[in-house]
């Protein structure tokens, strides 16, 4: 797989990385990336995952661009309000490199088409901010075997962890809370989104290219009030009935 003149220019500190390099920026350029939500996590993933030159962005959303998300979810202005949130995602995108394919699925994520949506997903971020999703997700992508990157915040903490078979993300929650805390409930610093997305963009970025260490099996803290984080380890559930038969 080739670059043209443009793309080595645009990427030529990718290229320069021991990390990443020409095989690793080929990697990303062949890489189809599933966005659930493109929300206060999913709209600076999308950002940077385009600007790295991963090749096809899927991006499932059936939401429409409100006022209030504009304060969090980078992705979108002013003029996007009530636009489909795909519809103003898939334009901003192509804006940014016009070398990205974007799929911009304007529906919700359900049980009858989740298999056919991560279908040819080489890696699945998901930023959605309800449980029920999270684990239909889940169960999906540990059916495929396909790597999931999760992100979730509230208030100023958020976190960020990556499933890749076992333990996945029901061994880490095996039940969605009753009285779920959600964003439009208790609140969200704005900048906040843009740490805990750049997190998940950059371990799919490690994913793809196989730079470094993901955090596969871990879950990574950060508190934004005392400017802290630290790593925990996710145990796999033995009686899981999602992972449990891997």
């Amino acid at each position: 797989m080739s670059f043209s003149p443009d793309e080595v220019e645009r990427y030529a500190r990718h290229l320069v990385l021991a990390e990443v390099g020409g095989p690793g920026q080929q990697k990303l350029k062949a890489a189809t990336v599933l966005i659930v939500g493109a929300g206060g996590v999913g709209s600076p993933a999308a950002l940077y995952l385009a600007a790295a030159g991963v090749g096809t962005l899927r991006i499932i959303d059936g939401d429409v661009v409100s006022l209030s998300n504009l304060q969090r979810q980078i992705l979108f202005d002013t003029a996007d309000i009530d636009r489909p949130k795909v519809e103003a995602a898939a334009g901003r995108l192509a804006a940014i490199n016009p070398h990205v394919v974007v799929e911009a699925l304007n529906h919700p994520l359900t049980v009858d088409n989740v298999a056919e949506v991560i279908a040819g997903a080489d890696v699945v971020l998901d930023g959605t901010d309800d449980f029920a999703t999270r684990h239909l997700v889940n169960a999906a992508c540990v059916a495929a075997g396909v790597p999931l990157v999760s992100g979730a915040l509230g208030r100023w903490t958020g976190q960020v962890g990556v499933f890749a078979g076992r333990p996945c993300y029901h061994c880490l929650v095996p039940e969605s809370p009753p009285d779920a805390e959600t964003c439009a409930r208790v609140g969200v610093v704005g900048a906040l989104a843009g740490v805990i997305g750049s997190m998940a963009a950059l371990e799919a970025i490690k994913l793809i290219t196989g730079a470094g260490d993901p955090l596969t099996g871990r879950l990574m803290l950060y508190d934004g009030l005392a400017a802290t984080s630290r790593v925990v380890k996710v145990m796999a559930d033995p009686a899981c009935p999602v992972c449990a038969s891997l």
